[in-house]
């Protein structure tokens, strides 16, 4: 028996934030990040709408790019302080993953972070509060899935947090909060979204429910994204809902190796942050070389490729599509392999054993579609470390 879980609401549209005047509740905590919502104005709104609604509001601000485990930890004793009915995460993937961990600790005080890394093992939610996301960014589609990933920076390592009760309630997609989202932004998130899209395509656990979500997606990512990126706002309006189709196929179908190698590379580097969606832009092409050595995974390739025009054989289409796959990142100034991003091949060479381990461990390793093991793991990392094509 398999399960398909997506938001009890999704609204969306030019205006659609307005909808939070419809919650029904007592209190309700804000979670937001570093106050590009409270410079735009859209903060203040959103307080405003759950007033209307008859809501005592409390904000709880400041929550980091790739969130921490202490900033959760944080936030979850301020909403056991407040007590809300409802939990309003908004802004990026930050403070929505952010927002989701701390709903957990707020309802399930004695769990521990530990716990909660184990795959779809959540104790149950709701005793406490619901939970509506507000998404600022067309990428993560957080605001719909099962998933939130937080930084234990003591260890360098992203965990991925995977559980359908961390699905959110209601989601809210309102264009005008996306509209002054910059061009570094736009680009990281919107390969991100290609890539939940292509990796949830050909995941183990694809189904008849999440494949038209995922073909759609990545069509609309082709014909809108680079619009979007210089500066068409019907086109980023677009890319707002083709990566929600993104997230909702991925949610169910889960994702793949290009996750879990971004996800264990992010933090790690003295040379600085590897941003996810950047990351996962620099390796699909490498996994799609790796995964198709898989015959079943080679024809589900071709039919992506298909789907946005092109034409040949399945092994063609599929490198026609990886080159498609890399102009997009050259025109939006996204290096191609770690050596060029600025990792120190020194540094690179001391860490990439422990780096395959822990990516082999990673949440979305189980569900891609070629195996791998550790040792085939790290000579894929080198692969991309150079930017040679994979050929094993």
């Amino acid at each position: 028996m398999r399960r398909y879980t997506l938001p009890r609401d999704t609204y969306y549209g030019k205006g659609s934030l307005e909808a939070l005047k419809g919650l029904e509740g007592k209190r309700a905590i804000v979670v937001v990040g570093g106050g590009s919502m409270k410079r735009s104005g859209f903060l203040d709104k959103a307080v405003d709408y759950l007033k209307e609604a008859g809501m005592e509001v409390e904000l709880f601000e400041g929550v980091e790019p790739d969130p921490s485990v202490e900033t959760v930890m944080k936030g979850a004793k301020a909403m056991q302080a407040f007590e809300p009915d409802w939990i309003v995460a908004m802004g990026g993937g930050s403070p929505i993953d952010a927002a989701k961990a701390m709903w957990a600790f707020y309802e399930h005080p004695e769990v521990t972070f530990e716990d909660l890394c184990i795959p779809f093992t959540f104790p149950k939610l709701r005793t406490k509060a619901r939970f509506a996301a507000i998404s600022s960014t067309s990428g993560t589609a957080t605001e719909v899935t099962a998933f939130s990933v937080i930084t234990d920076y003591e260890k360098g390592i992203k965990y991925p947090l995977a559980d359908f009760e961390i699905t959110p309630d209601v989601a809210i997609l309102d264009p005008d909060i996306v509209a002054s989202m910059p061009q570094s932004l736009i680009a990281n998130t919107g390969m991100d979204a290609l890539t939940h899209a292509v990796e949830a395509y050909v995941s183990i656990a694809n189904s008849p429910f999440t494949d038209p979500l995922a073909i759609k997606a990545i069509q609309m990512v082709f014909e809108y994204l680079e619009k979007s990126y210089n500066g068409d706002m019907e086109a980023r309006e677009q890319m707002h809902y083709a990566q929600c189709l993104a997230g909702q196929a991925f949610s169910n179908a889960l994702l793949g190796i290009v996750h879990s190698m971004a996800h264990k590379t992010g933090a790690v580097f003295s040379t600085g942050h590897v941003v996810h969606g950047y990351a996962n832009a620099m390796y699909l092409p490498y996994v799609i070389q790796y995964n198709k050595k898989d015959e079943n995974t080679l024809k589900r390739y071709g039919e992506i490729g298909k789907a946005i025009g092109l034409k040949g054989t399945d092994e063609e289409i599929t490198n026609e599509l990886i080159e498609k796959i890399r102009e997009l990142s050259k025109k939006f100034e996204i290096k191609l392999n770690l050596k060029d991003f600025g990792i120190k091949e020194e540094e690179f060479n001391e860490k990439i054993a422990a780096i395959s381990e822990h990516a082999v461990a990673d949440a979305c390793t189980g569900s891609n579609p070629r195996g791998i093991d550790t040792s085939n793991m790290e000579k894929l990392f080198r692969y991309v470390y150079e930017g040679k094509d994979v050929d094993f």
